[in-house]
């Protein structure tokens, strides 16, 4: 197999044999549209990367009921009308699962998919209303929306409350498009059942210019302050909010926030910040072990070793585990070759699952596309990231009031 540039334009993964000599059967294919070229790139690469890799470990061993695992990688810049043209490409040549990591583009493939009953993975993007699968039936945000991340946040604030948030104010500061926006709903419908006050500071992307929010945050004083922003974003915010004296042990990062961004901020600087998120951190986890030495100790790593010492790259193999254990449970409920709806049946089947250990346990029903939406809250201590909670699912009744409202508002 040829070795896979940084570039990431066009990619196709097929390896591994039966028995030595004996080709593999036709291939599973997953659809990668992702942004590889804007303004996503500060994680689409590790987490691409990440899926070829998993893709190339499952082929080494058989594939998945002897057929073979095939990623097929394209960029489509974040701009919605090039998602929509990959995912018609792609099904033109026989693809039924994708993945955009994109909240637009998801917005903007999702009517097609429902329509065309092909599978959307919307993990960690898109609207939060798709894991109610009673209206979304080919929708599967499996992991944590950002409705039920924002809420364990809160849950959070709570226990550091004693449970009272009647005098706490909450401050959000976010980028004003879709992926900012989406935990909005929750927050207002959260601040209204608990009595704390909620603050909302939007910045305009890319998030370079925050000084007015920041110096409006300064007279506020706000308790905490959740952030839903990207990449360099948060170097920006650790800066005004050094200017403006605000401690950086209230600040509570959407799960978008990586070493790559510790390390600009200044390890000792960042100490006390904290973060959501559904896998875990660090290089000692036993999918990435097992990579390295099958993989990468042998030079057919499917990119640079350093993506693998960052946490997209974790999150990269929980997604793909996911799609690929669902394959998996798929040809063990109906056989081959798997369709768009034995695929279904095998995501329906997910029950506990965790990937050894990488993440967040999920279970996915035909009602619940989410998965249970467990997150965990981090703090850097200025080496590494230490829990501060278990994995949790807190309100979750209140989001489902509000999925459920917001899902019977929607019209194919």
């Amino acid at each position: 197999m040829k070795q896979l540039t940084k570039a990431l334009t066009v990619i196709s993964l097929m390896a591994g044999l039966i028995s030595g000599t004996q080709a593999l059967a036709e291939p599973f294919k997953v659809g990668v549209c992702y942004d590889l070229s804007k303004a996503y790139t500060f994680a689409t690469p590790q987490v691409s990367q990440a899926a070829m890799d998993l893709a190339k470990l499952i082929n080494m061993k058989g594939g998945i009921g002897g057929e073979p695992v095939e990623v097929i990688v394209r960029d489509h810049g974040n701009e919605p009308q090039r998602g929509i043209e990959c995912y018609s490409k792609l099904s033109r040549e026989g693809v039924f699962v994708f993945d955009t990591l994109s909240t637009p583009v998801s917005l903007a493939i999702l009517p097609r998919a429902m329509q065309d009953e092909r599978i959307l993975m919307q993990s960690l993007v898109g609207r939060g209303d798709a894991v109610d699968g009673t209206v979304f039936e080919w929708v599967y945000p499996a992991g944590p929306t950002y409705w039920g991340q924002v809420a364990n946040d809160i849950g959070y604030i709570k226990q550091l409350h004693d449970g009272d948030l009647s005098n706490v104010k909450v401050g959000y500061i976010y980028f004003d498009y879709p992926f900012g926006q989406e935990p909005i709903e929750i927050l207002q419908t959260l601040s209204e059942k608990e009595g704390f006050e909620l603050l909302l500071y939007p910045v305009p992307l890319p998030g370079s210019d925050q000084a007015g929010a920041w110096s409006k945050m300064r007279r506020d004083s706000p308790d905490h302050v959740i952030s839903w922003m990207l990449g360099g974003a948060h170097v920006v915010a650790s800066k005004e909010m050094q200017r403006n004296r605000i401690p950086m042990d209230k600040y509570i990062s959407v799960n978008w926030l990586n070493e790559v961004d510790i390390a600009n901020i200044g390890a000792e600087v960042a100490i006390g910040l904290k973060r959501g998120t559904n896998v875990v951190g660090g290089q000692d986890v036993d999918l990435r072990t097992e990579i390295i030495s099958e993989l990468y100790d042998k030079g057919q790593g499917s990119g640079p070793l350093v993506n693998t010492q960052d946490v997209y790259y974790n999150t990269g193999l929980a997604m793909y585990s996911i799609i690929f254990e669902a394959a998996r449970k798929a040809a063990d409920l109906q056989g081959l070759p798997i369709t768009a709806h034995s695929y279904k049946a095998g995501l329906e089947s997910l029950e506990d699952f965790d990937a050894n250990g990488l993440m967040a346990p999920i279970t996915v029903t035909a009602e619940d596309h989410g998965g249970g939406g467990k997150t965990r809250i981090e703090m850097w201590d200025g080496e590494t990231w230490v829990p501060q909670t278990d994995w949790i699912a807190e309100y979750s009744d209140i989001v489902w009031d509000v999925v459920e409202e917001s899902s019977s508002k929607y019209e194919q």
